[in-house]
């Protein structure tokens, strides 16, 4: 898997290098900045409860770019590549956020954050078990995250996408019902799901869980 990654990783900065090469910056910004708070009025989390914020795989664009007047850490191992190569990341304009280029399987603060967003983010990483834990970690008793995933509709394509590099930036290829099992076996309550756009092969869907109050 991680060399699967490695390529995936590759592919994903080439990606957004060509699908950003003719969008003027503040022009896209600005647009993103819409969809952001679209997805927050789809999930019910706005206005957003007070407390510090994960944007867990947060790209050049993510949800950060909408969240002025919160605590906020942004991860993303490519991060120095994005301020690099992409004018429509500039760290400075975001003096509320801190940006850790750090992978998300790596990411130890402790139960930290109120909200955590991980979206589009949580199969391209390098190992799925170990992020998951991290995205339930993370969580302060009590608190969300809003996941997003592109989910498979069928078994059999599911599992020739999961033997073959069909669909070579995500590495990890699952369902709707995969993913909410991985939540729940972390101790996590799936509270809305929410199909965002559908597809023949993937269904985008929004995923609301909270961490139990109890939980330790």
């Amino acid at each position: 898997m991680n060399l699967r990654w490695k390529v995936a990783q590759a592919a994903e900065i080439r990606w957004w290098k060509a699908y950003l090469a003719r969008k003027e910056p503040l022009h896209y910004l600005r647009r993103k900045a819409a969809y952001w708070f679209r997805v927050l009025e789809t999930t019910g989390m706005s206005p957003l409860p007070d407390g510090p914020i994960l944007d867990a795989g947060c790209g050049p664009a993510g949800i950060f770019i909408i969240l002025e007047g919160h605590a906020v850490d942004a991860l993303d191992p490519l991060l120095p590549q994005y301020e690099a190569a992409l004018p429509h990341f500039r760290p400075g304009d975001y003096p509320y956020a801190r940006f850790l280029p750090v992978p998300l399987e790596d990411f130890l603060p402790g139960p930290v954050y109120e909200t955590v967003f991980c979206l589009n983010a949580i199969n391209h990483v390098s190992h799925l078990g170990r992020s998951m834990e991290a995205l339930a970690r993370c969580l302060r008793p009590g608190g969300r995250l809003v996941l997003s995933i592109d989910a498979h509709n069928h078994h059999l394509l599911k599992k020739l996408f999961q033997a073959l590099p069909g669909d070579i930036l995500h590495p990890h290829q699952h369902s709707l019902d995969d993913y909410r099992r991985m939540l729940e076996n972390r101790g996590l309550q799936i509270e809305r799901t929410v199909r965002m756009k559908k597809g023949f092969i993937f269904d985008y869907h929004l995923l609301v869980a909270r961490k139990p109050l109890l939980s330790v």
